[in-house]
């Protein structure tokens, strides 16, 4: 192929010419499928393997500076998060449950520290000390106790406990409303904020007939007369797995 190359060509091109068998087959394709001359042919398939590697370069440098790249789908805002409303919880008063996460810390005692999952027994397992149920206790009254249990086997151990995640007691929305789907139930919620936090009613919601079910009840909710100061008692507080829904 090198006898393709014009006279103006350089010797380094000749040299690539003569030892890029990729190259060579390049540039052939390109003559024969294009109908490029020879020179133009040659120039363009010198000049494919630079693009490339231009164009793969701010991959690589993100994959060396930054690990496993983030897309713009990744770094969208999201809704109501369980992990961001552990803090929320009140931890005199919150009564943990299943698939709630704890975040468990003993001073100076970092293998037994971490963050745990309560199991749907009401359980965690912690080093040392073995399981411990914890389910229906608020975070207070698990510090207590796992301060107990510690010192069982450690000398005056100082331990405490926050919540990570909440999990174990939510309410549900769909229907007409701006966002549907799980809330958690952190602190005492009303059916109004509910629907606020929801991003309010749509357009063509029905306003004046909104159904809670709870178990085997259905409550009903007037929106329409409850922004009124109209019939107050209608706007109850929400309960672990109640389920909104605005038609």
């Amino acid at each position: 192929m090198h006898e393709f190359l014009p006279r103006w060509a350089s010797a380094a091109a000749r040299r690539t010419c003569r030892g890029g068998g990729a190259v060579r087959t390049l540039g052939a394709a390109l003559v024969l499928a294009l109908g490029l001359s020879p020179g133009l042919a040659l120039g363009m398939s010198l000049a494919a393997p630079a693009m490339a590697q231009q164009n793969a370069s701010p991959a690589k440098e993100q994959n060396e500076s930054g690990g496993i790249q983030q897309t713009p789908n990744d770094l969208r805002p999201e809704g109501p998060s369980a992990e961001l409303t552990g803090a929320l919880a009140d931890p005199k008063s919150f009564k943990i449950g299943p698939e709630d996460v704890i975040a468990v810390l003993v001073w100076k005692e970092p293998e037994l520290s971490g963050a745990f999952v309560v199991r749907p027994d009401g359980r965690i397992t912690l080093n040392l000390v073995g399981e411990v149920e914890i389910a229906g206790l608020t975070p207070m009254e698990v510090q207590q106790k796992l301060t107990e249990e510690f010192g069982k086997v450690l000398k005056s151990p100082v331990v405490s406990v926050q919540m990570r995640a909440i999990r174990s007691s939510k309410y549900y929305i769909t229907g007409n409303v701006g966002k549907t789907g799980m809330f958690p139930l952190v602190v005492k919620t009303t059916v109004l904020e509910a629907l606020t936090l929801a991003g309010g009613l749509g357009e063509w919601a029905n306003k004046k007939k909104i159904v809670i079910l709870r178990g085997k009840q259905r409550l009903f909710f007037n929106y329409s007369e409850v922004i009124k100061g109209k019939k107050l008692e209608q706007n109850i507080e929400l309960q672990n797995g109640d389920f909104i829904i605005v038609d």
